[in-house]
């Protein structure tokens, strides 16, 4: 799972702060030019212009929201 997010938003924080022991998440800083090359290759910009964090399943799929990801994460565990 790949987890998208920058500095200084309180929700990316309160997530990276929450993951789980042993979860098998990479996290990408939206602001480097890695994380940003990902973002664009996974099609997830214009998703990040409206709401971060943002977190890629295995599967493709998209899940945003602090909660949501949170709980997303914790059933993968």
């Amino acid at each position: 799972m790949k987890l998208f997010t920058k500095p200084g938003c309180e929700k990316c924080d309160w997530v990276k702060a929450n993951l789980p022991e042993g979860a098998a998440v990479t996290t990408h800083d939206i602001l480097t030019a890695e994380g940003l090359a990902e973002l664009a290759f996974h099609e997830l910009v214009t998703t990040a212009e409206k709401q971060l964090p943002i977190l890629r399943l295995r599967d493709g799929e998209i899940v945003t929201g602090a909660i949501r990801i949170r709980n997303e994460i914790t059933a993968r565990v």
